[in-house]
Parts: structure tokens; C-alpha cells; sequence
């Protein structure tokens, strides 16, 4: 089931893509979206399969081969993979063609690689772009806790709050009853207890088994559907919804999390600060570029063939723009 490796050309990408131009050029938010195609397609083939690894595998590798011919030179910052040894763009490892630009990557080829697997909405591939040195290495950290609020109220709570402190004074700056406010917190059992107590304040919780980029992007989106997203999830997941959530000027704290008895141990052998919370400007230091396209329909639609023809819908978020983009082009195996 291998996948073609799609070019920015084949991507119906251009210097039109994305306007205002992008920090890191439009040259590479055109190779970007070219790679999440590739990465989505691959995995798409093996949606409803009940094989995430091989899902993994294919997107991983389509994404890689995209990326090794994109102009300059990109370090792969943080990528999803480490925790269960799952394929994966490997922390510090090198794409692109070469020499300049030079730039910071996050990556997950496949968001919610069980999604995938069991043929489940809410996939996506993901890839965000900054200058080098201005996205975040979670180092040894696996997991952290995360809070993300709306531009409208980015300022307004923090991690250091309670839960339902946070609650209320979001619904202060949103001019809402609490009872009206949206959260997404991952269903896992970590959160039973917070997903009790955000429910007894009368807020709607929706808790997806996966996906805390999308639960970022319904927060800041201006057609998402959520007032703000709570809880622990993947650290790289972490960094990617960092680069939509400063595009759109969102607001975004971290914390790390350690969920397991290896990962507090490196991360105390690093002498890694738990209690610190990071905040949007420590995640991304300067303005990023985030590309996600849809893998099992969601918030973005699956790919489609259509005899010879490849069918995606992407986001593109960069400096205060959102592009939906649907596509149709030539597949050459």
C-alpha cells in the first residue's frame, strides 16, 4: 500500500497559499500541506483495518519522503512516536533539501493513530513550521497538562486556578452563564474527576477518546465549537495546537504531566521543573505556520478517489488566516 509522494505543485500549492505570507516563506506552507496530504492518504488506506502501526508506518514514511525535498533545512523538534514506539519523524532528526531556510518542525504524520486503525471519525496528519529555535523540546516529556481558551478570553484563567475558577471566569469575559460553556477534556480515565466537577458546575463536557489538536482548534477556530480545552495530553499534540492557538491569538498554558514511572524518572534526572507553568510565548516564541489534513472525516473530510484523482481537505492556519482548502489532484502511483 505505498502512497505517492506529493510535491507542492501536485498540492495545487503556490505563493498564493497562504496570505499574509507566512514568517517561514510561502514556499514552505506549500510543502507543509503537500506532506499532510501525502501522510493522510497513506494512512487513510488503512482506515478500518485494525492495524495502527502499519497506519503509522505509512504515513510516517509518505510524510518523510515529502519533506526530504522541501527547500532549507528543518529539525524535527518534537514528534509523536517516542511514548509507545510507534513509527515516527524522530526528535532531532533532518529534512529538507539543504542549507536555508533552517527551521523548527513539529510533527504527528497521524493524529489519533486508533482512530485510524478502528475506522473512526477524527484522524488527522498535522506538521507545523517555525523558525529554528522558536518551538518548544519537551525533552523526555511524554505528557502534559494543558489549558486552552478562545482569543476572546486568552488572558482570562490560568492552570494555576481550580478548575471551576477557570469555568467561571471565562464565562465572565464570554459575557456566558457557565451552564453554556463548551470544554473538551480527553475521555481517559485520569480525567473522571475533573469531568465530574466541570459537570456539576452545569458546563457541557464533551470528552472524545482522542484528538486534543482538534479539541485546540474548536477552541480558537472562528467556527469552533468550544470555549476551552482542559486537561493532560500528548506533549508534541502539545506543541502543534501551540502554533494554531498563536496564530489565531488564542491562549495556551502547559504543565508537565508525567504519566509513567519511566518518564518521571527522566525527567527528573533532567532536573525538568514540574510545577512550572509554561506558558503560549515559552511553547512557540515566534509566529509558526500549522497545517493539519483529514484522515477518517471529522472536523476535516477523509481522502476520496475518484478514479485517478486524489480528493483531501486541509486547514492551513498561519498569522491571524484560516484556509479550509478542499483539493483535487492527479494520483500517480
Amino acid at each position: 500500500m505505498s502512497a505517492p509522494v506529493l510535491t507542492p505543485s501536485d498540492a495545487g500549492a503556490g505563493r498564493s497559499l497562504v496570505a499574509p505570507p507566512s514568517r517561514i516563506g510561502d514556499e514552505l506552507a506549500g510543502w507543509m500541506l503537500a506532506a499532510t496530504r501525502a501522510a493522510a492518504w497513506a494512512a487513510a488506506r488503512w482506515a478500518g483495518r485494525g492495524d495502527p502501526r502499519a497506519a503509522d508506518e505509512a504515513s510516517t514514511t509518505a510524510m518523510r519522503a515529502t519533506l526530504a525535498t522541501a527547500p532549507g533545512t528543518g529539525t524535527v523538534v518534537t514528534g509523536e512516536g517516542a511514548k509507545d514506539g510507534a513509527p515516527m519523524l524522530a526528535d532531532g532528526e533532518l529534512t529538507g533539501a539543504g542549507g536555508s531556510p533552517t527551521y523548527d518542525i513539529a510533527v504527528d504524520p497521524l493524529e489519533c493513530t486508533d482512530l485510524c486503525a478502528h475506522g473512526l471519525p477524527g484522524a488527522l496528519s498535522t506538521i507545523a513550521l517555525a523558525p529554528r529555535g522558536a518551538l518548544w523540546s519537551p525533552g523526555p516529556s511524554f505528557y502534559m497538562d494543558k489549558l486552552v481558551l478562545p482569543p476572546a478570553a486568552r488572558q482570562a484563567a490560568s492552570l494555576t486556578d481550580s478548575p471551576e475558577e477557570r469555568l467561571v471566569r471565562v464565562a465572565a469575559r464570554l459575557g456566558k452563564a457557565v451552564s453554556e460553556l463548551r470544554v473538551v477534556v480527553l475521555g481517559k480515565p485520569r480525567h473522571r474527576e475533573l469531568v465530574a466537577s466541570l459537570r456539576a458546575t452545569g458546563a457541557i463536557v464533551a470528552t472524545p477518546p482522542a484528538g486534543d489538536v482538534a479539541g485546540a482548534l474548536a477552541v480558537v477556530l472562528p467556527d469552533g465549537e468550544a470555549d476551552m480545552l482542559l486537561g493532560v495530553g500528548g506533549t508534541p499534540e502539545g506543541v502543534l495546537a501551540g502554533c494554531a492557538v498563536r496564530a489565531l491569538g488564542g491562549g495556551m498554558e502547559g504543565r508537565l504531566a508525567p504519566q509513567r514511572d519511566d518518564e518521571r524518572r527522566a525527567l527528573e534526572a533532567s532536573d525538568a521543573d514540574l510545577d512550572a507553568v509554561l506558558t503560549l510565548d515559552d511553547l512557540v516564541r515566534a509566529e509558526a505556520t500549522f497545517v493539519a489534513t483529514g484522515v477518517t472525516g471529522g472536523l476535516l473530510a477523509a481522502p476520496e478517489q475518484h478514479g485517478g484523482w486524489l480528493v483531501t481537505e486541509s486547514l492551513v492556519i498561519a498569522a491571524g488566516t484560516v484556509q479550509r482548502i478542499r483539493q483535487t489532484t492527479p494520483i500517480e502511483e
